[in-house]
């Protein structure tokens, strides 16, 4: 693929290093920045033909095959629609909108343009998800309960973050919309969020945006989501996910502690780890930084589905429906109450309910608990289902 490349800044970087790696038959072709002289080393570090600060001029060079934007939030829409007029396919990081209905702009844009979508959500292709994801899918966890994601550190690196006009949010726009799809994909994509408790606030930032937030999303099928945020969170970049289900658990350490530590006096120090706050004492690097992040395994799937003329496993409808979950955050942050989540496009299941997930134990009883006692006995835990009444049962 021939990749023009909207960003030159951070994430830019980390995906250029994830593109024209992992496959080793991608080339970004074109780069454009607001900045010139960040065009031009970009253009020098990784080798692109074309530097330019015109947007539409990288776009529309005729040896570009898809668009990848790594811009600040409030370029999303601009770009997208650039694509849409040039007929590019298109890859776009996260979040995709400010909001829900630029989202939905966009994403019925590329839709009626019959284009090429895919929205970079990298952390639902890192190997431990992808791992776990697989045993949620097969079975092993049973019926999915719970799934709670964390993503916390110091705070982002560019100045347009803080700025609430051009991100169109703060921590929950930026860490939420990654925590949101990762719960939204254990419970299953094709179940409905109805509705959200957020709390959020402003804790030691001087900005207008929240610097940390907590929320719970409500699923029709009765399972909740969770998400834990925060740009306040000292010593580095904490990832975690939990699962919980009738059959079973899983916990990840997707970043912070994951098996390798290292202690140094600072001498000859230098890069550790994404957000790392220290390169002296203990310290946590990551073997494979692109990939414990996902970008390998997310590009690859992009590319993989634009070759077969098939969908990627995160498209702008991923973006959109996440965009109206952290809608309904933030109004339920201002409220202190449970929001409805807005959605006026929604393409999964509908009129769903908790399905029944009560076990007989025989005509009479239902199963509440099985267990074997320290001292050997097998004891079940019973109820009645006429009268609900709770009894025990041992074998000796």
């Amino acid at each position: 693929m021939n990749i023009a490349m909207l960003g030159s800044g951070f994430i830019g970087r980390f995906y250029a290093d994830s593109l024209q790696g992992y496959r080793s038959k991608d080339k970004i072709v074109s780069i454009y920045s607001r900045k010139t002289e960040s065009a031009r080393k970009f253009a020098t570090d990784y080798r692109v033909a074309t530097a330019t600060t015109n947007m539409e001029e990288a776009i529309a060079r005729p040896e570009v095959d898809v668009v990848c934007i790594s811009l600040p939030n409030h370029l999303h829409e601009e770009a997208v629609m650039l694509c849409v007029k040039h007929r590019k396919a298109v890859i776009c990081t996260k979040p995709l909108g400010r909001n829900a209905t630029e989202a939905q702009r966009m994403m019925e844009a590329v839709e009626q343009a019959d284009i090429f979508n895919g929205y970079l959500e990298d952390l639902v292709y890192t190997p431990k998800f992808i791992k776990a994801y697989e045993s949620v899918k097969s079975g092993a966890l049973g019926r999915i309960l719970w799934a709670k994601s964390r993503e916390t550190h110091p705070g982002p690196h560019s100045d347009w973050f803080w700025d609430i006009e051009q991100a169109g949010g703060g921590a929950i726009l930026d860490l939420g919309c990654h925590c949101v799809e990762i719960a939204r994909t254990y419970i299953g994509k094709d179940i409905k969020p109805v509705e959200v408790m957020c709390w959020a606030d402003t804790q030691v930032k001087p900005i207008e945006a929240e610097d940390h937030a907590i929320g719970l999303v409500k699923y029709e099928n009765g399972a909740i989501g969770q998400f834990e945020v925060s740009w306040t969170f000292r010593g580095g970049l904490d990832l975690r996910d939990e699962v919980m289900g009738s059959e079973g658990t899983i916990w990840i350490n997707g970043f912070l502690r994951t098996g390798f530590e290292m202690f140094t006096s600072g001498k000859g120090a230098n890069y550790v780890a994404e957000k790392a706050e220290s390169n002296s004492g203990w310290v946590f690097p990551v073997g494979d930084e692109l990939n414990e992040l996902g970008y390998n395994h997310m590009f690859a799937d992009m590319f993989n589905a634009m070759e077969s003329k098939q969908q990627p496993r995160e498209t702008f409808y991923d973006g959109y429906v996440v965009n109206a979950i952290l809608d309904a955050a933030y109004k339920s942050a201002r409220t202190k109450q449970w929001e409805p989540v807005q959605l006026d496009v929604w393409r999964g299941r509908t009129g769903v309910t908790k399905d029944s997930h009560l076990d007989s134990y025989d005509d009479d009883h239902y199963l509440v608990k099985e267990e074997v006692t320290h001292y050997g006995a097998r004891k079940w835990i019973l109820k009645n289902k006429k009268t609900g009444k709770i009894i025990e049962r041992v074998d000796a």
